[in-house]
């Protein structure tokens, strides 16, 4: 469609095929009036006037007469779809209304070095073929550079915008915000990078969104403050993405990432939920606490993460956890003590140890989520752990999983006494208590046993005659012989002589020869009368 025809919007140049907007009272724009027309225009400009080219093809020179006349401080300044056809220099221009470039062209540089916009500054759907400057600038207002298109480097360098917007601008060059101060929110949704993006120093302080932006080369995002989100969910990265930032949420989630993924964080959290990438990727955390939220449908070749704090992360989504490195990570712990609850056993004595999050949730959280064992069990004997004590808590976690998913009643009583003697191998100090439990037993039946009363077998009584005195068997009756005629006055001399003895020892006498089996060869001699 000729330009001529196009529904601009305005009163367009008198010319044929001119777009340009009409000065009165000549009828034509800028570029078509004649030079004493064009002197006469320039004159009425002043310091603060506003300024109307629109559709103008505006050449170096054209643009350098009317900053000039208007003391390079222009008012409420038009340049929609207007062509520069030279060099634009609007270097230190002061913009006291609202700027729109929307829909301009620059076919050689386009430079706002230190360029003051009081205002808004909108570049939309503009295109720079050339290099493009905004060094040092200041944008009171909104900057917007929607839809533009950079052919070659882009320069934002230590320039203060109170909020951008760069949604699916497209920089063929390379980009640079190194010290660029962002007051407010930072868009660059969709944007297209074809070489290396740098945001080192910059300052944001609102929310920097990278959504669904791609990185051709390679990018290095090293924000010195993010007050918001650094938002780079479904951003794709064909080369090196490192990124640098503190006290922020850094959102990966499905991001695609080719070449190597480096996220040095200070204080800050990161989501890598449905994060794809094919190089190496690492987390690593430089100071104070580095969180990681979701590691779901994760789908890495390598995943080094230093220092996070996985207490709230739940694996279970994870496809591979053989992918995945941890070196000094945080995990959630089981509380320490006796815990009762109303499930079998009601009385469980718990002993501090890491426990994965998806197992801390399973048995502690307030609503149980539907989980298989069989998978934790997976999940550790899976991933890969430089630290020991970390380690021994996965086995034995992994055992723990183990007995919970056993298949009869059997398997799991074998296992828990497993656990119950030693822990399943892995805790020494439970082996060594029960043996000392086993030896202080074994230890007091011994002392027990040697200290009870003992049953000494009594002797019989002394018969006098050198044999000791039986005791009669059962049954037998006791004979005592009479005595005879003399004997009484025999005893009597002989009581005279001899210690009478006790009765008790005579019926022993007499019952032991009344018990003696005649024949005999031990039978006792018989007194004399």
């Amino acid at each position: 469609m000729p330009p001529s025809l196009l529904d601009v919007g305005w009163i367009t140049c008198a010319r044929d095929d001119c777009p340009g907007a009409a000065h009165p009272p000549y009828g034509r724009c800028l570029a078509h009036l004649d030079p004493g027309e064009l002197e006469s225009a320039l004159r009425a400009l002043s310091p603060g006037h506003a300024v109307d080219l629109r559709g103008t093809a505006v050449s170096a020179e054209l643009l350098d007469l009317v900053l000039d006349a208007a003391g390079r401080r222009l008012g409420r300044a038009r340049f929609d779809l207007a062509r520069f056809t030279g060099p634009a220099r609007f270097a230190g221009v002061e913009f006291l209304g609202d700027a729109t470039f929307d829909r301009a062209r620059f076919d050689g540089l386009a430079s706002f070095f230190g360029a003051r916009f009081t205002g808004n500054a909108s570049f939309g759907e503009a295109v720079f073929a050339r290099e493009l400057t905004m060094h040092g600038s200041r944008v009171h207002g909104h900057a917007s550079f929607d839809r533009s298109s950079v052919g070659s480097d882009a320069l934002f360098g230590d320039a203060c915008l109170s909020s951008a917007s760069f949604d699916r601008a497209e920089f063929r060059g390379f980009t640079s915000f190194d010290g660029t101060l962002f007051h407010g929110e930072a868009r660059f949704r969709g944007a297209r990078f074809r070489r290396a993006v740098s945001l080192s120093r910059a300052w944001f302080d609102g929310a920097a969104a990278f959504e669904g932006a791609r990185f051709t080369d390679g990018a290095f995002l090293s924000p010195r403050s993010v007050a918001g989100r650094l938002n780079l969910a479904g951003a794709r990265a064909d080369g090196k993405l490192e990124i640098d930032a503190s006290g922020c949420l850094v959102d990966l989630r499905n991001a695609r990432t080719e070449g190597r993924l480096t996220l040095r964080l200070d204080d800050a959290d990161v989501d890598l939920h449905g994060l794809v990438s094919r190089g190496q990727a690492s987390v690593v955390r430089r100071s104070g606490r580095v969180r990681v939220l979701s590691l779901e449908r994760l789908d890495v070749d390598r995943l080094t993460l230093s220092g996070a704090d996985l207490s709230g992360c739940h694996l279970a989504g994870v496809p591979d956890p053989g992918r995945l490195r941890l070196s000094g990570c945080v995990f959630a712990t089981t509380p320490r003590g006796v815990q009762l609850r109303l499930s079998w056993p009601p009385v469980r004595w718990w002993s501090r140890r890491q426990i994965l999050a998806d197992e801390h949730a399973w048995r502690f959280g307030p609503a149980r989520p539907a989980l298989d064992p069989g998978r934790l069990k997976h999940l550790y004997t899976g991933l890969r752990v430089d630290d020991d004590r970390t380690a021994t808590d996965f086995a034995f976690g992994a055992m723990e999983m183990r007995r919970m998913a056993a298949a009869g009643p059997a398997a799991r009583a074998v296992l828990g006494v497993y656990w119950l003697l030693c822990g399943y191998g892995l805790r020494t100090g439970r082996a060594l208590a029960w043996l000392v439990l086993v030896a202080a037993v074994a230890a007091g039946s011994l002392l027990w046993s040697s200290s009870a009363p003992q049953h000494v077998a009594r002797r019989p009584p002394w018969t006098g005659s050198g044999v000791p005195a039986q005791a009669p068997p059962p049954g037998a009756r006791a004979v005592v012989p009479r005595p005879r005629a003399g004997a009484s006055a025999v005893r009597g001399t002989v009581s005279r002589t001899r210690p009478t003895r006790s009765g008790v020892a005579v019926r022993a006498d007499l019952t032991a020869r009344v018990a003696r089996r005649p024949g005999d060869s031990g039978d006792l001699p018989r007194p004399r009368p």
